[in-house]
């Protein structure tokens, strides 16, 4: 996952376990093949532990897959936020630990990013062809 441009932003807040994005359930997002990826937090975690709380979610830029990755990612972070501060540590580090060991990338960002185009290249490292004669 290179360079996916999309950026979603949670907000996390007492209620009885609604998610939506962009205004809409999550069982309204396509493609519907997606739809576990963005499950993969609640179902990891249990549904008990999103009961108490609502999540909204907006997401912009990149393509169908790369929002869906950021959506998932950003579900994951602000129920771990919110778990630490408004109930305990422990029950935080719990869910952090859960996470992390099915898959990093719920709650870490992937920093590669594409590298620039310089000169005397068709590309960052590709060179244009050398004749000799």
């Amino acid at each position: 996952m290179v360079v996916k441009t999309a950026t979603a932003v949670a907000h996390c807040k007492r209620g009885n376990g609604l998610i939506k994005v962009n205004g809409r359930p999550l069982e309204m997002i396509e493609p519907r093949t997606l739809q576990y990826k963005l499950l993969e937090p609640v179902l990891l975690l249990g549904k008990e532990r999103f009961a108490g709380v609502d999540i909204r979610v907006r997401v912009k830029g990149g393509g169908h897959v790369a929002q869906i990755y950021a959506i998932r990612q950003a579900i994951s972070k602000a129920l771990v936020a919110y778990y630490q501060k408004y109930v305990d540590e422990a029950s935080k580090k719990e869910i952090k630990d859960i996470l992390i060991q099915y898959d990093r990338t719920l709650l870490v960002a992937d920093p590669r990013r594409c590298e620039s185009k310089k000169f005397g290249g068709p590309g960052a490292r590709a060179r244009y062809q050398k004749s000799y004669r």
